[in-house]
Order: C-alpha cells, then structure tokens, then sequence
C-alpha cells in the first residue's frame, strides 16, 4: 500500500518492528545501506523475525542506487525529519508514497530532503523530548497515510 524507506538503519529490533508494521499495512519495506546490523538469514532467525519471509523487502546497496530505480517518482517522497515544522497529518499521502525515515543516530540527509522541501514533516512532541524511537515514528507517520486512504486499504 505504501512504500517505508529506511535510510542506513543502526538497530535491528527498530528494523524489525518496522517489518511486522509493513506485512500488517501490505506496506513494502526498502533498507538502505549501509545498515548498523547483521541481516543474514540465521540472524534474522535469532531475532525472532519469523514472519520476515511473508515481508516485501528490498536491501539497496546505496541511496543513490535506491534514488536511480525511483526518479520518477520524487514527487511522492515524503520525508520524516525533526528539521521542519510541518506536522505530518498536514501531509496528503496516497498509496503507494515513499515514507522516508533517518538512521537512529543522524536522521535524514539534508540533501536528500531538500529534493522535496514541501514534503518533509515532523512528529510534534513537547520541548523535553528530542526524538521517538524509530519503529514509533514509521507506525504513527503510515497510519496517518492508511487513515487518509482508508476506503483502498479497507477494500484488500
């Protein structure tokens, strides 16, 4: 339905929870590299991603690569970031958009986002907070594009 793109993800349990989001959404999951974490099929196993096999998933070997295969689509990238002040409902998502979303430790690339400054958005949180965890973020951001376009969604 839609499209989660992580760009170099650091913590496999965030990437993990983000995959049983994308299978429960029939969301696809892009991973851009490079990535913080082992992604072997025995490591994927240990963490207990039994339902990693039922995930639409690419691994990109880099954000130039992934930016090549979607330039036709650059209109419909939206990007997560603390650096706006746009809240993300404000966003008009429709399916199959890309949902960006930042490494734990440095977030999105500037340039990256600046391709589309009308599309970056922000989670709002009060002045004590300086971020929510990863896989929080990519479920409040996605379920706001599914509200928005739930009469599709409702229908698979």
């Amino acid at each position: 339905m839609f499209n989660i793109v992580l760009v170099h993800p650091q913590i496999p349990q965030n990437t993990g929870s983000i995959g049983r989001i994308c299978v429960n959404t029939d969301s696809k999951l892009h991973i851009v590299k490079p990535i913080g974490f082992d992604m072997s099929e025995k490591a994927l196993r240990r963490a207990g991603l039994d339902y990693w096999k039922m995930l639409d998933v690419t691994v990109w070997e880099s954000l130039d690569d992934f930016l090549k295969a979607h330039s036709d689509q650059k209109e419909r990238f939206f990007f997560a970031t603390t650096k706006t002040k746009r809240p993300y409902f404000e966003c008009t998502f429709q399916t199959g958009d890309f949902l960006f979303f930042g490494s734990e430790t440095k977030g999105l690339p500037t340039e990256l986002m600046l391709q589309n400054p009308s599309h970056m958005c922000t989670i709002p949180m009060s002045k004590n907070g300086r971020s929510l965890n990863l896989s929080v973020a990519v479920g409040i951001v996605l379920y706001e594009a599914i509200r928005q376009n739930f009469s599709l969604f409702s229908q698979k």
